[in-house]
């Protein structure tokens, strides 16, 4: 009986026990565990996963109903920049601009975020990605030129700057390298004026183009020959001055390459085109020396293999492209040809008013008509039956044509001069004649 009641006693003090724990225990959240994840995260998770499976749509969908359903989520600016990666990811040509799209419409709602500047680098890998040979449309290479421009400024400190320093110099490599090419066309033509435009542009424009110093050459060139064309005698100041200002350029383009570029091939071909126009000759400095030497080591070197793959490709061959140096970030004043035409046409026009002024002669006079005064009329025509013409005005009777044959002439003789012949004969005439057609007709082949 003993036994019973403590047993009873040790149960009901266990049970007392148990029944204070619970009420001093809190209620457990399965939300806030360890393992547990809210239900935001749970479908940018579920999101990130399928992007990995490339089930894009499946992707798109589930960050969609992410940003509609929890638009206070710390997750939404995360997926709203996933769903443009999506778009991106999927590479086609809608997919790029739909991704476009969504990438400006994170910068517009989320611009001082640390993604903003990724948004706008993956804006220009878009371009970058389209972006084709220097011979083919350079439409998005100019975007590309644009959108990267536009990172660098809006966003110096971001960590995603080096990448987007290394691809706008590749971007401005292709664009160098079509102007470089429109240059020498122009210049192999003759056109040296349009020569001179673009390869003046180019040099401003891209300092770091793998073949700088060969459009300074070609410029330099273009200008010499313009010179020349000037005839040093019997010009006018003008176009002596304009002779000048050619050969002055001239000299700043050699310039440049031996200052700028002294590891350059043009080096020594620019020293002695100085030397050939009497013009002092520069010495390098050691500290541009070692520049040039390091923007040379930065460029990739292509076998002859990898340059027939570039050829075979769409995509431009981006191996001479620089990884030192800082690209322009603003472009200079484009040079017009347009401009360099007028500024020689109005000396020419100089010279020739000078010319003529000299002589006396070749002055354009204006006659302004008054109201007053008597205008008059236009003299008719002269016709054949006037009495003013003479017998030597009269055309004479044109030659007889080379297919005309001698019974035609002679038939038109005999009706001139003896109207009175007999009939007979004139059948007669006529028979012989046709006879003589008969034998001078040709036979012409039919074909089958």
């Amino acid at each position: 009986m003993v036994r019973r009641v403590l047993i009873a006693l040790l149960l009901a003090a266990s049970l007392l026990t148990g029944v204070a724990c619970k009420k001093n225990k809190k209620a457990a959240n399965p939300l806030a565990h360890v393992n547990s994840k809210q239900p935001d995260k749970v479908l940018y998770d579920r999101a990130m996963e399928a992007m990995k499976e490339r089930r894009f749509d499946a992707a798109r969908m589930t960050l969609q109903t992410l940003i509609n359903t929890y638009p206070e989520s710390e997750y939404v600016a995360r997926a709203k920049l996933a769903v443009g990666e999506a778009w991106y990811q999927e590479g086609n040509t809608a997919a790029l601009a739909q991704a476009e799209t969504e990438f400006r419409d994170f910068i517009t709602f989320f611009p001082n975020m640390a993604e903003a500047a990724e948004a706008q680098l993956k804006i220009a890998d878009i371009h970058y990605r389209e972006m084709g040979k220097p011979d083919r449309d350079f439409t998005h290479a100019l975007r590309a030129q644009e959108e990267y421009r536009l990172m660098m400024m809006q966003y110096p400190d971001s960590k995603l700057i080096e990448t987007a320093r290394l691809r706008l110099l590749e971007v401005q490599e292709v664009l160098a390298e079509r102007e470089f090419r429109i240059a020498r066309i122009y210049f192999l033509r003759g056109s040296m004026l349009a020569a001179i435009a673009r390869a003046k542009t180019l040099s401003d424009t891209y300092p770091l183009y793998s073949r700088a110093d060969e459009a300074l050459f070609i410029l330099g060139q273009a200008y010499e020959q313009q010179a020349e064309a000037i005839s040093t005698t019997n010009v006018s100041a003008n176009l002596k001055g304009l002779r000048k200002g050619y050969l002055d350029n001239a000299e700043r383009a050699y310039h440049k390459i031996v200052i700028r570029y002294p590891a350059m091939p043009r080096y020594q071909d620019a020293r002695r085109r100085l030397a050939a126009l009497g013009r002092p000759i520069p010495t390098p400095t050691p500290e541009a020396i070692a520049v040039n030497k390091r923007e040379l080591a930065s460029r990739t070197a292509t076998t002859r293999y990898g340059r027939f793959m570039h050829d075979m490709s769409k995509k431009p061959d981006l191996s001479g492209a620089t990884k030192v140096g800082e690209p322009s970030l603003i472009d200079p004043k484009e040079t017009d040809a347009a401009a360099l035409a007028r500024e020689l046409t109005s000396s020419v026009k100089a010279d020739l008013e000078a010319k003529a002024s000299r002589v006396g002669k070749g002055k354009v006079a204006i006659e302004t008509v008054s109201e007053d005064t008597k205008i008059t009329e236009n003299q008719a025509a002269p016709r054949s039956s006037d009495s003013a013409l003479s017998s030597n005005d009269i055309p004479k009777k044109a030659p007889d044509q080379l297919n005309e044959s001698a019974s035609d002439s002679s038939d038109e003789a005999d009706a001139n001069s003896s109207s009175s012949a007999n009939t007979n004969n004139d059948s007669k005439d006529a028979s012989s004649s046709r006879k003589e057609k008969k034998k001078h007709r040709k036979k012409i082949p039919v074909p089958f």
